[in-house]
């Protein structure tokens, strides 16, 4: 079934919440972005950061939508093997003195001449998810419960990426990597006795990994104690707290926040979400929560009928994704996870977030053209 022709249009009703996200997001960018964007340009541009997202996010990634929605997603599956090489190779372009690019403790960019930078790492969270879904549906539900034929590749193949993403490092899209592989290959079937290995083993390491590092532990008190240092290591989450408290139910209004004017870190970035709490408040806040969760179970419709094991793993890598990163976001932002840096799908300022993330929406309309009639209302 997987090879015939497409049964039916894609999803417009997943599209159009891909495109209302994508419309609040620019909406709040403007808005959070305008004093640092005056800062940065040249010519006092207060949309600066805008335009550069536009350029450099939104019109590669509609692109990308377009093409990945046209291109029967079986070209992915026939490829899948080849998408592991080209994931290691994304991750090791950046230790390439030249073309790395650091920003504060991190070295996980890559700067292409002077015209721009993007993050590799974001890109492999598509080509891992291919090849993974591939590997995964070549196995089987039986190869998958198997422990020297399914847990062992997994955990090794799982484990070059991780290894790779700890040494730039970037322990926040490791912990979105991981977390999606960890739902597809639960969804593909894992014995609950491998998955909760896998958890310990994952607790083991990221105990290991904030006991080797400073700034690691200073979060992690930030996280349990944030006043104990509100000038230093709680500077971040106080300040976002602050943005998100004087919000109240209705926020202050549209354009109205006071945090934006460099009193919150990474405003337009990782904390745009307390720019929306602040401005737009509370109410607004729960109903983008809302929109990422209705988000998910649209996707889960289309997953659900998939023609094939393929594209039923891709799809739900995919809400996997956009949903634990919003999650991952919004939580650090409200004091409930460590500040990590990622971004929050389709608001933040990050042209290869917003690029990629809207190439993956295009795979999963083109699955959805493929899906029965369960993924419609």
């Amino acid at each position: 079934m997987a090879d015939h022709k497409p049964t039916h249009a894609m999803d417009y009703t997943f599209l159009g919440m891909v495109g209302v996200m994508l419309l609040f997001g620019f909406m709040m960018l403007a808005s959070a972005s305008g004093p640092m964007s005056y800062v940065l340009s040249k010519t006092n541009d207060s949309l600066y950061l805008v335009k550069h997202q536009l350029f450099f996010g939104l019109i590669p990634g509609l692109v990308g939508l377009f093409v990945m929605s046209r291109i029967p997603y079986q070209f992915w599956k026939k490829h899948a093997w080849g998408f592991l090489l080209v994931s290691v190779g994304l991750l090791i372009l950046v230790f390439i003195p030249g073309i790395q690019a650091d920003f504060g403790t991190s070295h996980s960019w890559i700067s292409i001449g002077n015209l721009f930078s993007l993050q590799p790492a974001e890109i492999v969270k598509l080509t891992f998810l291919f090849y993974l879904a591939g590997w995964l549906e070549s196995r089987g539900t039986h190869g998958v419960k198997d422990f020297h034929g399914g847990f062992l590749p997994f955990i090794c193949i799982l484990g070059v990426i991780m290894f790779l993403l700890i040494l730039q490092p970037d322990i926040g899209t490791m912990s979105i990597i991981v977390a999606i592989s960890m739902i597809v290959y639960f969804t593909a079937g894992a014995r609950f006795l491998h998955l909760s290995g896998l958890v310990a083993a994952g607790i083991g390491l990221l105990t290991f990994l904030i006991t080797t590092s400073k700034y690691r532990q200073d979060r992690l008190m930030t996280l349990l104690h944030p006043e104990l240092d509100p000038s230093g290591a709680g500077y971040h989450i106080n300040q976002a707290l602050l943005a998100l408290g004087s919000g109240g139910f209705f926020g202050l209004g549209y354009g109205h926040s006071r945090q934006k004017f460099q009193y919150l870190p990474e405003v337009s970035g990782d904390s745009i979400f307390a720019v929306i709490g602040e401005e737009m408040g509370f109410f607004m806040a729960v109903i983008l929560l809302a929109v990422f969760l209705f988000f998910f179970w649209r996707a889960l419709r289309i997953a659900r009928s998939a023609p094939d094991s393929f594209g039923k793993y891709v799809t739900i890598g995919v809400a996997s994704w956009i949903l634990v990163q919003a999650f991952v976001n919004i939580g650090s932002m409200v004091g409930l996870l460590p500040i990590t840096g990622v971004t929050l799908p389709f608001i933040s300022y990050g042209g290869t977030s917003l690029a990629v993330s809207l190439a993956a929406i295009g795979v999963v309309l083109n699955i959805s053209k493929y899906a029965g009639k369960t993924a419609k209302f």
